[in-house]
C-alpha cells in the first residue's frame, strides 16, 4: 500500500520509516530525494479519512497545523491517503516549561473557539453537541461488551454502577466546539520552546469541550502544578475555561474503561502494558 501511495503522489523517496505512536492510521516519515521531510498518512477507515480531511479545511487559519500538500481519496483497497508537511520539533513531554504549557492552553482554546459551520454542512465531522449525553453513552456502551470479556464480573458491574452515578453529576455541556478527541502530548509538536502545531484529527467532532482535557491532564498537567496553572492561564486568555475538577473525574474514569475495550479490539497481547495500566486505573476508581 505504501508503494501505491508513493506512486499516486509521484514522490521520489530516498528513505522512509513507519511512525510507531500512531493508533488510528498508518503513518510514514519520508525523506525525499532533494532532502525534504514529509509524512504519508493512511487512515484505517474511510470515515477517519473524511474526518481528517474535513479538519484541515475547518482549522486552516485558526490554529497551527501541518500543511496538507496533497491527498488521495482512495479506492476499494485503500480508504485514502494524505501527503503532509513536517512540523519542526518533537512531541510535547512532561519536561516542558510553564511558557510552553501556556501556549498549549492558548492553542487548545483557539481550537475550542472553532464552531460548526452555520450552513450545517460538517463535511465529515459530526456535530454531537445537541445530543452530547447520548454520544457519551454510545461511546461507553460500544466498548462495554469488549470490557466485559476482560474484567471479572464483580469489577465490571462496579464499573457500570460508577459510570451511571458519575454521569448524573456532570454539568451542562460547553460548546458546541471543535474537539480533537485525542489531545495528547504525542499530537502536540514543540520546537525551540514554542508550539509548532497540533496533528492527527481522525477522531475529531463538534461537541462539548469537557471531553478534550483528560489525556493532556493525565500525561502532563497532573504531574506539575505550575504547568497546570500556566495551561489554565493560557486557555483562559482566549475563552472561559470550564471547572475541570467537575468533569475530569468522569472522563478519566471513562477513558480508562474505554481504553480497556480498545485493547481488546486491537489485540490484548500486542497492547498488554497499556491494558494493565488502564485496569489499574479503573480499579482505583471503583474499588
Amino acid at each position: 500500500m505504501l508503494y501505491r501511495v508513493i506512486q499516486k503522489f509521484g514522490l521520489d523517496v530516498l528513505q522512509w520509516n513507519e511512525v510507531d505512536d500512531s493508533h488510528s492510521s498508518t503513518v510514514y516519515q519520508c525523506t525525499l530525494l532533494h532532502g525534504e521531510n514529509v509524512y504519508l498518512k493512511i487512515p484505517f477507515t474511510k470515515l477517519k479519512f473524511q474526518r481528517e480531511l474535513s479538519a484541515y479545511e475547518i482549522l486552516q487559519g485558526s490554529v497551527p497545523i501541518p500543511y496538507l500538500i496533497n491527498y488521495w481519496s482512495g479506492d476499494e483497497e485503500c480508504p485514502g491517503a494524505f501527503l503532509i508537511s513536517a512540523l519542526k520539533g518533537k512531541p510535547l513531554t512532561a519536561k516542558t516549561t510553564p511558557t510552553v504549557a501556556y501556549q498549549v492552553g492558548t492553542l487548545h482554546a483557539k481550537m475550542h473557539s472553532v464552531t460548526p459551520p452555520t450552513n450545517g454542512d460538517f463535511i465529515g465531522i459530526n456535530n454531537e453537541f445537541d445530543n452530547w449525553s447520548n454520544f457519551i453513552e454510545r461511546q461507553f456502551q460500544s466498548f462495554a461488551a469488549d470490557v466485559r470479556d476482560i474484567l471479572d464480573e464483580r469489577l465490571y458491574e462496579k464499573a457500570i454502577e460508577k459510570y451511571k452515578k458519575m454521569k448524573q453529576q456532570l454539568p451542562s455541556p460547553d460548546g458546541p466546539s471543535f474537539v480533537h478527541m485525542d489531545f495528547r502530548p504525542a499530537n502536540i509538536i514543540v520546537h525551540d520552546g514554542s508550539i509548532s502545531g497540533v496533528i492527527d484529527f481522525e477522531s475529531a467532532r463538534f461537541g462539548s469541550t469537557e471531553i478534550d482535557f483528560t489525556k493532556l491532564y493525565c500525561d502532563i498537567l497532573s504531574l506539575d502544578s505550575s504547568l497546570y496553572q500556566a495551561y489554565k492561564d493560557g486557555y483562559s486568555s482566549i475563552r472561559p475555561l470550564i471547572n475541570l475538577e467537575e468533569v475530569l473525574p468522569f472522563y478519566r474514569f471513562t477513558d480508562a474503561f474505554n481504553s480497556i475495550g480498545w485493547c481488546k479490539r486491537r489485540g490484548v497481547e500486542k497492547n498488554a502494558l497499556f491494558l494493565e495500566e488502564n485496569i489499574a486505573r479503573l480499579k482505583k476508581w471503583v474499588l
